[in-house]
């Protein structure tokens, strides 16, 4: 759940999202049947795609699965809630009616519990200053929490934040989830990886494509009734995720969410879901407002349930 800011990573610059169909569930809901076919779509899409690539196609194929290509939804704010705007949010999961942020920046950086209505903050943890905050999860009673740089992953006591170990990995630590059976991790490149909650080994890799072109700064992760959700870093995208195949099922556009800032690095990051309600929320580094978003069929311009536009 997160993406740490940096030079370096302005550096790398972004590819640009292919984002075309515009259909899609209005609940955004998908159950196993339907991810089941989802998958298998996108395993036939991967395929075609190679061929094209291996020049045994023509241009006119290429057109056509470019036509084809993942669903594009929009969205709808039906309700909006205080946040921190002093919260660089690297990190975020809603469980037993509230939110759990973890926020970063060096000598910031800290892991909190989160009044959803008010937006106050009503337990918090601070990081030693030499280390930057990235993606949370919450697996049974405990809390993982990623650095960026430092390549640890600290586990906490869910009640009271207190420290119970902690794992070393390689690389940059970005977002995190899990399935239910492994953590799944981001670290700013196309690949996820899933992970043992107990040793913190990989366990696999998951190449995240779509229509044969790698979808790389992999952010901010959200499991999701069988789907991972991911921002992508510098993009007010989400990419809906096959866990089996890594195809990219569908995009989210949320441009218009909160295009109102001042600050490059404010960007939106930041994904909670309330499997209880069915509530998805979603938020960004120093921004003023977390939103609860439904999704609709095709882009929309973000109005409010009732008509009226979200807040500016």
């Amino acid at each position: 759940m997160n993406a740490s800011p940096g030079t370096s990573r302005k550096q790398r610059g972004t590819r640009r999202l292919r984002a075309v169909r515009q259909s899609a569930d209005p609940q955004g809901d998908v159950s196993s049947r339907a991810l089941s076919a989802a998958c298998s779509v996108g395993r036939t899409k991967w395929f075609l795609a190679v061929v094209v690539s291996a020049g045994l196609a023509s241009g006119a194929m290429w057109g056509l699965l470019s036509q084809r290509g993942p669903k594009v939804y929009g969205f709808e704010i039906v309700d909006t809630y205080p946040h921190d705007p002093e919260a660089f949010t690297q990190g975020l999961v809603f469980e037993d009616g509230h939110l759990y942020e973890s926020t970063g920046k060096y000598g910031e950086s800290s892991l909190r519990r989160v009044e959803l209505e008010t937006g106050r903050v009503v337990q918090s943890h601070q990081l030693a200053r030499q280390l930057f905050g990235e993606g949370i999860t919450i697996w049974n009673d405990r809390i993982y929490q990623l650095t960026w740089r430092e390549g640890i992953a600290i586990v906490y006591d869910r009640d009271t934040f207190e420290e119970r170990r902690r794992f070393r990995y390689r690389g940059e630590g970005w977002g995190l989830t899990h399935d239910g059976t492994h953590l799944i991790m981001s670290d700013g490149s196309a690949t996820l990886q899933f992970r043992h909650p107990e040793t913190f080994r990989v366990m696999r890799r998951l190449l995240v494509h779509s229509q044969g072109r790698r979808v790389d700064q992999l952010n901010e992760l959200q499991y999701i009734r069988g789907e991972i959700f991911a921002n992508i870093f510098y993009r007010d995208y989400l990419a809906r995720i096959c866990p089996r195949t890594g195809e990219v099922t569908g995009w989210i556009d949320l441009r218009t969410l909160w295009p109102h800032r001042e600050d490059r690095e404010a960007v939106l990051n930041g994904i909670a879901w309330d499997a209880e309600a069915n509530r998805l929320f979603v938020t960004g580094k120093n921004w003023p407002f977390l939103f609860h978003i439904r999704l609709t069929s095709g882009r929309t311009p973000g109005l409010r349930a009732g008509g009226s536009r979200g807040p500016h």
